[in-house]
């Protein structure tokens, strides 16, 4: 060895998928009484809360592993289990606008005890608890020590002795010198814990620097007020015309104080009116030539008016020649975003040559995480589900049918997507006619917003709906909180009684 070279290099960094086989070789030395975490589980992990994995590698090599998550303190409080916290692993609890950062887990290969590496993880969890702005951070301490003086104390009894050094708990001791306090015994707390005797000690850091936030500016709000166009289809003799008319729904809406405004799909067909002397595919193209431009002028009224404008759909044409359809999001920030549609129908690809796309994405914004399907998509219920497992709470549905059964078809799949992934849905839709535009003939809308179906929400699980056929708006605030709530502690909770041992879902499509 040279004087340069030392017998350990410790480097402190993020986990990440490629260090699998080796969180796994820890774990099951540490913790020979219980499975150790599944690649899927550290893969969920990873990607909905990279920051908050934290390993020690020695020369690339993770040997001392913490996890963690965030969540909301007043859902959980302090009495409840590790399995409430953890579920099954796929960080379903983890709520990026929670208030305490949760440990849920700390490993150190057994030949690195000694050289004080869990020390390292909790310096660094409270580094990223102040950070992220986090009133502390939270984890459930186990007891092993417990089980050798069960006969004669009973846990309240343990727990006390070791907090006034009268025992030492190789883990509890440990967690009280790192300036952790007692909040609450939980009883039953991980019931594999032999050593413990199921029992832990709910434990707390508080981050001293915490900064109260503020809802004025910045952050995500609690509450989302939404609206949603029925829009009159009709013969615009231009483009101007066109955007006169989006803009004046614009700023109704945004005249009422709302956050987001969501548009139909293809409400600029009435423009292809334009194209008439050409067949309805070539027509459709032409209409795409309008897209780049209706973009710019709306992202420009996002900015004007303070809001967030989903633009319905409108085609796309690109440089592979390819035809899609597209929706934007047009942040109030000036940034935008784009959801394709997955799923064409059958009369748009003859009619129109329109192209599936294969993205599925959820979006942030200042009230949130919000998914957008169009028409079509909706009536595929995997779409909404994956989009729910990674934070998803408002779903927003342009569509474009002819026929009330049609229609039909969207709305009880919207109410089914707003029930089984306890999210709100809203849709909108285009009413009337253009006469003499070939594949284009009449449109039957009803706009609607849907909740889940629990006590807190409206007894039909309908927040508004509009009356059918004629043009207008629905302006509603949807409670943020409420659905949070329900995730955690609903009658019943879809998303947390999968059964994910029996079956799972996977997407196979690109990932930005």
């Amino acid at each position: 060895m040279t004087e340069n070279e030392t017998t350990h290099k410790l480097r402190l960094r993020n986990l990440t998928l490629d260090d699998y086989d080796r969180v796994r070789e820890i774990c099951s030395r540490v913790y020979r009484m219980t499975k150790p975490w599944t690649q899927e589980e550290i893969a969920f992990m990873v990607r909905r809360f990279g920051e908050g994995q934290i390993c020690i590698e020695d020369k690339g090599r993770p040997v001392a592993v913490a996890l963690s998550l965030i969540i909301d303190y007043s859902i959980f409080g302090e009495n409840h289990t590790y399995e409430e916290i953890i579920g099954d692993g796929k960080m379903r609890k983890h709520d990026p606008d929670g208030d305490y950062l949760y440990g849920i887990e700390v490993f150190v290969d057994p030949e690195y005890q000694g050289m004080r590496l869990g020390r390292r993880l909790y310096d660094a969890r409270k580094e990223l608890c102040e950070q992220l702005n986090l009133k502390g951070i939270l984890v459930g301490g186990r007891i092993p020590g417990y089980r050798e003086y069960a006969e004669e104390l009973r846990p309240q009894e343990y727990i006390q002795k070791v907090q006034l050094r009268e025992l030492y708990d190789p883990v509890l001791s440990f967690q009280l010198s790192n300036d952790f306090h007692i909040k609450n015994m939980l009883r039953n707390y991980w019931p594999e814990d032999e050593a413990s005797l199921g029992n832990a000690v709910l434990l707390e850091w508080i981050n001293i620097n915490h900064e109260k936030r503020t809802r004025i500016f910045g952050g995500t709000k609690t509450v989302a007020r939404v609206g949603v166009v029925q829009w009159q289809m009709r013969r615009f003799e231009s483009f101007e015309d066109f955007m006169q008319q989006a803009e004046f729904f614009v700023d109704t809406v945004s005249d009422y104080g709302s956050d987001i405004v969501l548009f139909p799909e293809l409400f600029n067909a009435p423009l292809i009116h334009q194209f008439d002397d050409r067949s309805p595919a070539d027509a459709m193209r032409a209409l795409a030539g309008h897209t780049e431009r209706m973009r710019a002028e709306m992202s420009e009224m996002a900015l004007a008016y303070n809001i967030n404008i989903v633009t319905g759909s409108v085609p796309e044409l690109q440089e592979d020649g390819k035809l899609y359809n597209v929706c934007y999001l047009l942040r109030r920030d000036g940034t935008w975003d784009s959801q394709y549609k997955l799923h064409i129908t059958p009369e748009e690809s003859y009619s129109w040559g329109l192209t599936g796309g294969d993205k599925l994405k959820v979006f942030d914004t200042d009230v949130g995480k919000i998914g957008i399907l169009i028409c079509y998509d909706i009536e595929f219920p995997e779409l909404a589900r994956l989009q729910a497992e990674q934070g998803m709470r408002i779903l927003l549905v342009p569509f474009w049918t002819d026929t009330r059964n049609a229609y039909l078809r969207v709305r009880r799949c919207a109410q089914a997507r707003a029930i089984e992934n306890e999210c709100y849905v809203a849709i909108s839709g285009s009413v009337g006619n253009i006469p003499k535009v070939e594949t284009m003939g009449i449109q039957y809308s009803q706009a609607a917003i849907f909740t889940p179906s629990d006590f807190s929400f409206p007894h039909d699980a309908i927040a508004a709906e509009a009356t059918p056929g004629v043009e207008t708006t629905l302006i509603t605030d949807l409670d943020l909180g409420l659905v949070k709530e329900l995730r955690a502690k609903g009658s019943v909770r879809n998303a947390e009684s999968r059964r994910t041992d029996l079956y799972k879902l996977e997407w196979l499509g690109h990932e930005d």
